[in-house]
């Protein structure tokens, strides 16, 4: 199930996915659809699948109510949510559709709320903006002076969905070849060819689904754009379980449009706990799931990085305060009051955290919309954050048809 595909005299493979996270699984899935016979073979540093961000996230699949009309974001995450839930209906996945609120508890982001509801109708998504009563009948703890209630947010276990799909390629044929980090990666007259310390392999072509990492591979194969992955670390608490009935679905602020993260939030998981967060501060590392994680030379990449002393001077109150509730469980705690009061620190747990991989322009300017680049021998997802899992059958199929379309 490790090692080769079936070699050819030109070649070792058909393709090589690069990530053995959801999307790249996903693309390798989607090639596999559109190619049957072909040997894909998907190639991951790590000793399994959902490493990273596949395995470390809220679980939420999202309804597209945040993104703008007509962007990939929008598009994809429409194709993708529904995709998901036929997928997970297949495969016997445990999911639950439990709606969400959006809720504005100051004055000043009623506006804002009005301006989501816009955004969902434009969307497709089904939505309805309700007061201060309707709010209690949903959610009987939450406070705010009104909602937008979206019925059809749900929610999963994106690891699962992972696996489900890393054990679908291979009955489908494809092989995992785990433990290899890919070191070259280069486009050859006859395709390309995929380097690892353990194995040379050529394919007609390459997919660069590496997430955290994609940026290096995209630049190890001569494509480097501008952008580059600035890692942030999102850190969850859970309420604990005495106090899970506080919450029935997910409860959600008004978010800031100036940045793609939605704010700190609750969400009640497919296992019954209720996730607090994430927060969202800069990682000293790419995989840096804790302050002590520091790896240096990410550390020096950054700050040789002028998105980086853009970004901080654009966003630097932002930034300290999401600092100040990593460091202080109290201010987190009074965060999340703000949505449903009564919450204090002795109510939150530690609950791990994931990295998020977000593209930067030079200028500091965070990449919102999911960007590809490529095609043919060589296709890059270079910039695939939050819905990224929602959406990732649909990405799948977007990078394969990328690559498949001089074919």
């Amino acid at each position: 199930m490790t090692d080769r595909a079936a070699a050819t005299p030109d070649r070792d493979a058909d393709a090589v996915v690069i990530g053995a996270g959801i999307i790249g699984l996903a693309t390798a899935w989607a090639l596999l659809e559109r190619r049957p016979h072909w040997s894909v073979v998907v190639v991951d540093k790590e000793r399994g699948p959902a490493a990273h961000q596949s395995g470390h996230n809220s679980g939420v699949i999202h309804t597209g109510i945040y993104y703008r009309p007509g962007s990939v974001k929008a598009r994809l995450c429409r194709e993708g949510r529904a995709a998901l839930l036929d997928f997970c209906i297949d495969q016997g996945i445990p999911h639950q559709v439990l709606g969400k609120v959006v809720v504005a508890t100051t004055p000043a982001e009623l506006a804002g709320l009005d301006a989501l509801h816009q955004r969902a109708r434009d969307n497709g998504v089904q939505a309805e903006l309700v007061g201060r009563d309707g709010l209690r009948d949903l959610e009987p703890h939450a406070e705010g002076l009104a909602a937008l209630h979206v019925p059809s947010a749900a929610v999963v276990d994106f690891g699962t969905v992972t696996r489900a799909l890393a054990d679908e390629i291979v009955r489908r044929g494809a092989r995992l070849a785990f433990g290899e980090a890919v070191v070259g990666l280069a486009r050859t007259d006859a395709g390309v060819e995929v380097t690892t310390p353990a194995v040379h392999r050529r394919a007609a072509l390459a997919v660069n689904c590496a997430g955290l990492h994609s940026d290096r591979l995209a630049r190890l194969a001569g494509d480097g754009g501008r952008e580059r992955i600035v890692p942030f670390r999102g850190e969850y608490h859970d309420l604990v379980p005495a106090r899970r009935d506080l919450v029935r679905s997910l409860v959600y602020p008004v978010p800031d449009p100036r940045l793609p993260f939605l704010g700190v939030h609750l969400t009640r998981a497919i296992d019954g706990s209720v996730h607090v967060g994430p927060n969202a501060v800069l990682a000293l590392g790419r995989e840096s799931y804790r302050w002590s994680a520091v790896e240096l030379g990410d550390v020096r990449e950054l700050l040789a990085l002028p998105a980086l002393r853009h970004l901080a001077r654009r966003h630097w109150r932002t930034g300290a305060t999401e600092v100040a509730r990593s460091l202080s469980r109290r201010r987190l705690a009074a965060a999340v009051s703000r949505l449903v009061p009564g919450i204090g620190g002795d109510d939150l747990r530690p609950a791990g955290a994931g990295v998020r991989a977000q593209a930067v322009r030079p200028d500091g300017t965070l990449v919102d919309d999911f960007v590809f680049a490529g095609g043919g021998r060589l296709t890059h997802v270079v910039n695939a954050p939050s819905p990224a899992a929602t959406a990732s059958l649909a990405i799948g199929a977007e990078v394969a048809g990328r690559a498949l379309a001089t074919r």
